[in-house]
């Protein structure tokens, strides 16, 4: 059968991703440090509820918590040997709140650990950590992939990979950039477009990184060469930290123009990362259809 999220992109109609879940979730309550993973677990009723606010605002597909769902960053977390629980969980919780109004796709994050030669990650391990991930999503039944916030085209491959090698679902993989067009391990958005299309990957772009100027500035160069169709999901811009508070200075209407710019440049994916909230969905949602 046709794919329907294939299908709109076919179209080149716009799709409107979720925002921020981890800021989010420390609004809630999440501590700082702790696993948002764990949340799954010990506070189902606040997952849902982010995601449920975000299917409100608009957006197409929301996001599994289950960005570092993998074995080592669990692990780390005081919660090794929980891969299918935490990512299974993940998945019910977003079904459950998106009741058939919007797509799940399933958070697949960096490991933590850097890629040889600069850490001990070798690619044949870094695809036994993933293919353990995108199974269990794609059991827990995933409408999509998002492999999201990499550096490394060596890792985020390595989870394409896995995602195509044992499924037929879209996967979209995103990059985290400065606004000299990098990653934090110097990769550059033509080579990044390049290695997830070899990959077997359906949709390339930027996450996170350095706010909207810096998504902008991924996205120009994508637009040079990749093929493949352009994501975007920028942060609320730079956080300043007031007291214990922490503040994101871009607005909801503010992102509802980026988003336009972003649409501008190529973008048909679009929505928000750190700091983000169901207002800034909400708003892009309705500047953009």
């Amino acid at each position: 059968m046709p794919n329907p999220i294939i299908e709109k992109l076919e179209r080149g109609e716009i799709i409107i991703g979720d925002g921020a879940f981890g800021t989010m979730l420390q609004a809630a309550g999440l501590g700082a440090g702790a696993m948002p993973e764990a949340w799954n677990v010990d506070h189902p009723d606040a997952v849902r509820a982010v995601h449920a606010q975000y299917v409100a605002a608009g957006a197409d597909y929301v996001t599994t918590n289950t960005f570092g769902a993998t074995a080592p960053r669990l692990t780390d977390g005081g919660l090794g040997g929980r891969v299918a629980e935490m990512n299974h969980l993940g998945v019910a919780l977003a079904r459950e709140a998106a009741a058939g109004r919007a797509w799940v796709a399933g958070s697949v994050g960096p490991t933590g650990q850097l890629m040889e030669p600069y850490g001990p990650l070798s690619i044949a391990r870094a695809e036994e950590i993933y293919a353990e991930q995108v199974l269990a999503l794609a059991e827990a039944g995933v409408d999509l992939f998002v492999v999201e916030t990499h550096h490394d085209a060596d890792e985020a491959c390595a989870a394409v990979r896995m995602a195509r090698q044992h499924t037929d679902l879209p996967i979209f993989c995103t990059f985290a950039f400065n606004k000299r067009g990098r990653t934090m391990m110097g990769l550059r958005p033509g080579e990044a477009a390049r290695r997830v299309q070899e990959a077997g990957g359906t949709v390339v772009g930027a996450n996170c990184g350095d706010g909207p100027e810096a998504v902008a500035a991924a996205l120009a160069a994508f637009k040079e060469s990749a093929t493949l169709p352009l994501l975007a999901k920028a942060n609320a811009g730079i956080p300043q930290v007031s007291g214990e508070t922490t503040v994101w200075d871009v607005t909801p209407e503010q992102m509802a123009a980026h988003a336009r710019r972003f649409v501008e440049l190529g973008a048909v994916v679009i929505g928000g990362c750190c700091g983000t909230t169901p207002a800034h969905i909400a708003a892009l949602a309705a500047a953009l259809k």
